[in-house]
């Protein structure tokens, strides 16, 4: 009693999984949208804490920076970055309020930052915090104050481009270089 061997199939690289659909959630995208307008708590109604701890920091970085400008050549651009990110805060709860209604996978820092290799690496989160934190205590003490660091916001931009586009040009290299699926051995010994 001779059993033939099968090798296991590989999976096909250019077709994509469908995440399974979890649990719906009651939640109402209107109310979130609504509570979307309060920094950090649309996030928080869509159970995102982390992440309305993060909407309410950068909002009211945001505030203090556009204040600090005091009509100065930067202060339009700091007025615009806010509203913006405001109306972001309340269509990002929306949209989360809607997948979790639908049963989609949420992850705490969905829309806000994209998961990548290096996600698991590299404690952004926490050193953001720590950074924020050093900078309004050297202000509080008045070592450094926000008047002087607000000149240096274009800054902010060029390093947000460079990562974007070393993300780019990584993820590009990362695809040319993984290697042609192999032929198992039951497909090989058909072929001959």
């Amino acid at each position: 009693m001779s059993t033939a061997y099968t090798a296991p199939s590989s999976p096909n690289p250019y077709q994509q999984t469908v995440p399974q659909p979890g649990v719906p959630v009651h939640t109402s995208p209107g109310l979130a949208f609504l509570l979307g307008m309060i920094p950090g708590v649309g996030a928080i109604y869509n159970g995102q804490y982390l992440k309305g701890l993060v909407h309410a920091v950068i909002f009211g970085l945001l505030v203090s920076l556009t204040n600090a400008t005091e009509n100065g050549a930067g202060q339009p651009m700091l007025i615009m970055m806010t509203v913006g990110f405001y109306a972001y805060m309340a269509f990002e709860a929306y949209h989360t309020a809607k997948k979790r209604q639908v049963g989609l996978p949420v992850e705490e820092f969905s829309s806000l930052i994209a998961p990548n290799r290096y996600m698991s690496r590299a404690p952004v989160g926490p050193v953001l915090l720590i950074v924020l934190g050093v900078l309004f205590l050297l202000d509080t003490l008045r070592v450094i104050e926000f008047r002087d660091l607000a000149r240096f916001w274009p800054v902010l931009l060029i390093v947000a481009g460079i990562v974007m586009l070393y993300n780019r040009l990584s993820s590009g290299r990362n695809a040319l270089q993984q290697p042609a699926p192999q032929p198992s051995p039951m497909e090989s010994s058909r072929e001959q």
